[in-house]
This record gives C-alpha cells, structure tokens and sequence, in this order.
C-alpha cells in the first residue's frame, strides 16, 4: 500500500473534489458522448494519478552510521565541484547538488546527525533548479547541522515549478541522520556544501535515495 505524505493530503483532497465537480458538472449540463465522458475520466485520473504519486512517501532502509553522510535528497546528482558559499561559511566548500524531478519522492532528509547551528528562509525568483544562479537567486533555505566530526550546510532550492518549500529544522534543536528536514513541492533542486577535503563516494549523474544514499565517507 503506497503511503501518502503528510504535506500532500490537503491538495489531494481539494484536487480531487475539484476533479470530481468538473466530471460531474459536465456530464450534467452538456450532451457529451459516452467516448467523450470517459475520455474525460481518463483525463482526470491521470491528472490526480500524477500529483499522488509525487506526494508518496515509500519506505527506505536508512544509512545510519556517524562515519558517513548520506544523500539529503532523491534524485540526480548534477554537479559536484568547488564553490564559493557566501552566506553561512564565507568561504569555499565542496557543492554537491542533487536534481529531483517532478517524478522523485521529494521528502528532503538530514544528511548526519547533530545540533542545527543555523536555519534561514529565503524569498526569491523560481529558475529552472538546474541553473546555476538559482542556488542563490531562488527561493530557498539554508540550514547548518554540525556534531563533532563535521559540519555542513543543506540548501533546498525551488525550481520552476516547485513554489512551496517546508523546512522542520529549528535552531538549537538535535536532530539525527535520516531523519526528516522537510519537503519540496514540485521540481527542485538539493545542494549540500562539505569541507574541501571531503572523500565523496558519489558521481555526477548518480542516482540518489535519500536518507540512505552514501554521499561522502568521514575519516
């Protein structure tokens, strides 16, 4: 049985009971054929077949080991490379980002166990999420989770589509290794910024499981 998020219910909900008023309200007040009637039934289940899915919340086995970071994110990998990062570290970082299309579970998870230093919110414009000014051009947060071995930033980012960010993270509270940051809605894109020196066991392209992915090894 496909389990259902807890941040999709209430559009599924309304989608439905929208969906439902057209189908009926048609079939009512006009002299459709019967190939035209279930054409638009056709219609309206794949519509509502295709926001269900993207709301699932399937269960994964979770990576959970102090020694490794795991993915915050499912997805693509899309670029891994050195990057300035200049609103939390002011300094350069290894960026991984992580691409999730509109067909991948969107639930963002927290990469390594820990204290969360730092959390910000950040309006801003909706680039396609695999620009490379989107990262810090679109909407977007920006949270910081250090323990004694390391500390890194998650960024979730909007994409073109994705017009709601959730973030559950709260400074100073602990949270542990895969357990849930938040969720995108829609197309969007995950990055996370390590030290330099960081052992990445991931590629460019990979495909990630978030929460249980491993992304990098820790000595």
């Amino acid at each position: 049985m496909i389990k259902i998020h807890k941040e999709g219910w209430g559009f599924l909900i309304k989608l439905f009971a929208f969906l439902l008023s057209v189908n009926v309200s048609l079939f009512y007040l006009y002299s459709f054929s019967s190939f035209a009637i279930f054409f638009l039934f056709i219609i309206s289940f794949l519509v509502f077949l295709f926001f269900f899915q993207f709301f699932r919340s399937p269960k994964i086995i979770k990576t959970v080991d102090e020694k490794l970071i795991v993915s915050p994110a499912n997805g693509e990998v899309v670029h891994i490379g050195e990057v300035f990062e200049d609103e939390y570290y002011k300094e350069k970082k290894l960026l991984i980002s992580i691409f999730m299309s509109p067909f991948d579970v969107h639930i963002n998870r927290y990469p390594i166990s820990g204290t969360v230093k730092y959390y910000k919110y950040h309006k801003g414009k909706y680039l396609v999420a695999w620009h490379p000014k989107s990262s810090s051009l679109n909407e977007r947060t920006t949270t910081v989770i250090e323990n004694k071995k390391i500390t890194i930033l998650v960024r979730q980012i909007a994409g073109l589509v994705a017009r709601r960010i959730i973030n559950y993270s709260k400074v100073g509270s602990e949270v542990n290794q895969c357990d849930q940051l938040g969720f995108i809605k829609f197309g969007s894109r995950a990055d996370v910024f390590l030290p330099l020196d960081s052992k990445v066991v991931i590629k460019t392209n990979q495909t990630t499981i978030a929460g249980q992915t491993e992304i990098a090894v820790l000595d």
